[in-house]
């Protein structure tokens, strides 16, 4: 599973609400579930960090087998998921779990000048990449935001975020 693909907890989960009733308890639950699994590769790493791809081969569950998967560019996906799944059923742990990824990008990921992906989030000592990604500010860091903010503040039923995170507001009938 591709780390870009982890923002589909989010996404079952906000579709839970338009769906057919009795679809929805299935949606948020599938949801959930995708961001549990999104959480356990960031969890299973040295660093906290999510790797750019995980796998489920023989014992390995959520873990990046090939090298050039182990990698972090500071990506949004997991949180964004956090953020939507905690508007929608307001269970601490994914304030937990985005307060566990605020910790890791801050220990790990911040230099000098900023903040910069690493190379392989399952080396205790962590090598940059000397990028900070512009997604990193636009995404990563405003979903953080608004996982913590007063949950009134630019709610689900009046704002839809694009794939940018650009807030938009819902128009209403």
């Amino acid at each position: 599973m591709d780390h870009l693909g982890c923002f589909s907890g989010g996404m079952l989960g906000l579709g839970s609400k338009y769906a057919s009733p009795n679809l929805q308890e299935k949606y948020l639950e599938l949801g959930g579930e995708i961001t549990k699994t999104c959480h356990t590769a960031y969890d299973k790493t040295a660093t906290k960090l999510g790797p750019e791809a995980f796998r489920f081969e023989g014992k390995s569950e959520a873990v990046a087998m090939r090298q050039n998967e182990k990698y972090y560019i500071l990506r949004p996906e997991v949180i964004e998921s956090y953020f939507v799944m905690w508007r929608l059923t307001k269970d601490t742990k994914y304030r937990d779990w985005g307060w566990e990824a605020v910790e890791a990008i801050n220990k790990h990921c911040r230099v000098p000048d900023g903040f910069s992906g690493i190379r392989d989030v399952y080396a205790s000592k962590v090598s940059h990449d000397d990028v900070q990604q512009s997604f990193f500010l636009a995404e990563t860091l405003k979903y953080l935001y608004l996982l913590f903010s007063d949950n009134d503040f630019m709610s689900l039923d009046d704002w839809v975020l694009n794939t940018e995170a650009h807030p938009l507001p819902v128009k209403k009938s």
